[in-house]
């Protein structure tokens, strides 16, 4: 049994966190998965107890949801939702099979973010978009950091200079380039990312993308609705890579 399985399939603690979720936390990632079509199907990989699945489902979209978490499922599907357990790696539906898909604040607890990432693209149709959120564990500008490995001046020099070298790396050796992995936090209560593996980040989330067959619309570090001045003011320069999150939108080639 893996992390995912281990960490999450039981716990009542991540079920009742994620269920007192504000809708705002959700709003840009739910109405970004939004497929061009109406009735489209969609897909919220790791769907937590299902406000992003509902949120689509009331916009008249065909909207699934899967997840690791066996308290999620149950409280998703209590509430009329179709969300259904899977094992965090091979999502249960053929290929080209949803219009959108997307994943929120999932990829920094798996153990294959690479394969995960190639999962999600594809289950996507040809033309279809795929949105992925996470934190960015490489912040090298921000305050009130909620990670240790962002938090002060060293780790941010420390995280600047390592994200340098990671883009140089997907440049010069694309081959070699993996995801950074992190020990996880554990201690009572939980909290959020304490049990985070994997340091992701924009650009190599992006890379990935691509390789799977993506083109990247945007690569944003802004994952909720802020005012648009503001948001165009901190996604204009290579900054947005070293601050906030990683909000990354893609189109699956046709």
């Amino acid at each position: 049994m893996g992390h995912q399985e281990s960490y999450y399939r039981h716990n009542e603690a991540y079920a009742e966190f994620l269920a007192n979720w504000d809708e705002g936390f959700y709003a840009k990632y739910a109405d970004t998965l939004k497929p061009a079509r109406s009735g489209g199907r969609v897909l919220d990989v790791g769907c937590g107890v299902g406000q992003v699945v509902k949120r689509l489902a009331d916009a008249g979209f065909a909207a699934f949801g899967v997840e690791v978490s066996e308290p999620n499922v149950a409280r998703a599907r209590a509430a009329g939702l179709h969300c259904e357990l899977y094992d965090g790696r091979h999502l249960p539906f053929p290929d080209g099979h949803f219009a959108s898909v997307g994943t929120l604040n999932v990829l920094e607890h798996v153990e294959e973010p690479e394969a995960f990432l190639a999962e999600l693209v594809r289950v996507a149709e040809p033309g279809g978009r795929v949105v992925v959120s996470s934190p960015n564990f490489f912040r090298a500008l921000g305050w009130r950091d909620y990670h240790p490995v962002m938090r002060g001046l060293a780790n941010k020099w420390g995280n600047a200079r390592r994200l340098v070298a990671k883009c140089r790396q997907m440049r010069v050796a694309p081959e070699k380039v993996r995801f950074d992995r992190l020990t996880p936090i554990v201690r009572e209560p939980f909290q959020p990312d304490d049990d985070a593996i994997v340091k992701t980040n924009g650009p190599e989330i992006a890379f990935f993308l691509e390789r799977a067959g993506c083109r990247i619309e945007r690569t944003q570090c802004t994952d909720r609705y802020v005012p648009r001045l503001l948001e165009w003011g901190l996604n204009l320069t290579p900054a947005r890579h070293v601050m906030l999150n990683a909000f990354v939108v893609a189109t699956k080639r046709k």
